[in-house]
């Protein structure tokens, strides 16, 4: 046989090590071997892998003066590319004692190379680390592998007169195709592991840009009108037939092909939904009566039900419909769970944040009532003693202190700046006539100011009131205080300075001490509404005063932030 016809028939045996690429491409082991973050079953099971292929390339040998050419290198050698030099040599340990005991004179020879072909391998992947090797690397590999398979049938192979004359014959062959062999197993790796990395990129963008619309809907909790508005945009996103969502008991919105009988609020349909719900695990319905619809005429033919969870507990289901069946995809499963995942992350968000709303709610009514009735009782005491003396003051008192009760009992969640200042005067138009000498209160606020920007009620009068109790309370007389508002930088600022004994930061804010609890629901308030860069600031120096201020976004309706919480 001519060498131009062994190297023919060498290049026609390539489909084969073309084949079992493709297929180890598909292994999922393979994605950790690649990440280099393979396991030791992974490191096993490519070892074992190779070795066959190296067995393989040794069946499809071609005999030539009773030795055999063969493509055994391109199992081993890739081994070793892809998985070091333990996988490597023992994918050439594998190859290599096969290839003994099929015997020849070159039986040993052959099979020492073949374990020293795979730790070459192995040592180049330890050597590059800078991800996949890449095909003309391989190349290189697989030359310098046969290369010295040949010098060690020279060496080892008897008598060496016909070592001689074999390797004459096959080593232009084996060197060219073999080395071609592995840089074509390599490309074909390189493939398949860019196209998954383009799906998974394709399925992340996807995804994000789902999160990203139906988050805003998602807010406001797991209801007909926002599963209507979610299932709408997952249908209008990704190529589904169509886009459902349940809780336990009921359709909540099903967007797409089967809209004509899955209504919203009738009951669950699907056999498939309800196994999902109940056993809190993804169910996979590749065909018709796998889903179980009860409508005869439904043309839905496949579909992954994914369980909705708000921490342990199933709430309800994501499902996705194909009209053909058999046609689900791993990528499809793959977006299934994700948009699970973000549904139960941000439904559990949110219950956390009406929890923290209901919370700083109570903790705020609990204030008022202790507050209110000293208060009343202090300014009844004042109004009596007024009576007499000075009539018009108490009538004056009076008006302030209804001023006063009717404002503390509103409900609104926001009100306007001007209406918060006017509870704050009516509040300390009392408390001056109380302490006399001992209080006067400044207004410095900038005439640019808009007093309509809407805040939450009891923002200012628990500073005010703090500044008063704590700040002026060893103050015999020329106690101040002065309230501010101006604007900066898009906020309006608001401050309440005293000239009192002054506070620590943690005394300040803490709810355990003094009367934190009304600065620390100011801030939760402020922190929940605005975020951190309108919570409270405290500036203050012993036996000089005490400063607190806020800043309310002016671009920021207040209304927008409660809605996506209290909802």
């Amino acid at each position: 046989m001519s060498i131009l016809d062994l190297t023919l028939i060498l290049f026609q045996r390539l489909s084969i090590i073309a084949t079992v690429a493709f297929i180890l491409s598909r292994m999922p082991a393979l994605g950790r071997v690649l990440s280099r973050k393979p396991s030791n079953k992974d490191k096993l099971v490519l070892t074992i892998v190779c070795g066959c292929l190296g067995i393989l390339g040794t069946f499809g040998a071609v005999e030539i003066y009773g030795a055999l050419a063969n493509s055994r290198v391109v199992g081993v050698m890739v081994g070793g590319l892809l998985g070091g030099p333990l996988v490597g040599a023992g994918a050439g340990l594998i190859a290599g004692v096969h290839r003994y005991f099929v015997g020849g004179f070159t039986a040993f020879a052959c099979g020492l190379a073949a374990v020293l072909e795979g730790f070459i391998g192995g040592a180049i992947y330890q050597y590059w680390k800078k991800g996949l090797i890449p095909w003309y690397v391989a190349w290189f590999a697989g030359f310098v592998g046969e290369i010295l398979q040949m010098i060690i049938i020279l060496i080892f192979a008897k008598p060496f007169s016909d070592a001689l004359e074999l390797v004459k014959v096959i080593a232009i062959p084996m060197i060219t195709v073999n080395s071609i062999g592995v840089a074509i197993f390599m490309l074909i790796i390189k493939s398949a592991v860019e196209h998954q990395e383009r799906v998974a990129a394709n399925q992340a963008r996807a995804t994000l840009n789902i999160t990203n619309l139906i988050l805003p809907h998602l807010r406001k909790g797991l209801n007909k009108d926002s599963a209507g508005k979610i299932a709408e945009i997952i249908f209008n996103s990704i190529g589904v037939a169509a886009v459902a969502i349940t809780d336990r008991q009921k359709i909540l919105a099903h967007v797409g092909l089967g809209a004509d009988h899955h209504y919203p609020g009738y009951p669950l349909l699907t056999k498939a939904t309800t196994i999902a719900i109940n056993s809190g695990e993804i169910q996979i319905a590749n065909r018709k009566d796998e889903i179980g619809c009860s409508n005869p005429k439904c043309k839905l033919s496949s579909a992954v039900i994914v369980p909705l969870k708000r921490r342990n507990e199933t709430i309800g289901s994501l499902k996705l419909y194909y009209e053909r069946e058999n046609s689900i995809t791993s990528v499809d499963l793959e977006v299934a769970r994700g948009l699970a995942h973000i549904f139960s992350t941000q439904l559990e968000i949110v219950e956390l944040e009406t929890l923290a709303r209901l919370k700083t709610e109570a903790e705020l009514k609990s204030l008022q009532a202790q507050i209110h009735p000293h208060f009343i009782f202090n300014a009844l005491n004042t109004i009596i003693s007024l009576v007499r003396i000075d009539p018009v003051q108490a009538r004056k008192l009076l008006i302030n202190l209804a001023t006063f009760l009717r404002y503390s009992l509103k409900k609104e969640k926001e009100i306007p700046l001007r209406e918060e200042l006017s509870y704050v005067e009516a509040y300390l138009s009392i408390e001056q006539v109380r302490y006399k000498d001992k209080l006067a209160v400044k207004y410095s606020i900038d005439p640019e100011v808009d007093f309509d920007i809407h805040i939450p009620p009891f923002t200012i009068q628990p500073l005010v009131e703090n500044a008063i109790k704590h700040g002026l309370k060893t103050k015999i007389k020329d106690g101040e205080i002065i309230i501010s508002i101006y604007n900066e930088d898009g906020y309006t600022v608001i401050s309440v300075e005293d000239n009192g004994i002054g506070i620590s930061y943690a005394q300040g804010i803490e709810k355990t001490k003094g009367t934190g609890l009304g600065l620390y629901l100011v801030n939760e308030r402020l922190r929940r509404f605005y975020g951190n860069d309108s919570i409270v600031n405290i500036e203050s120096y012993p036996d000089r005063g005490t400063k607190v201020s806020f800043k309310i976004p002016n671009n920021t309706p207040y209304r927008d932030a409660i809605y996506s919480f209290s909802n």
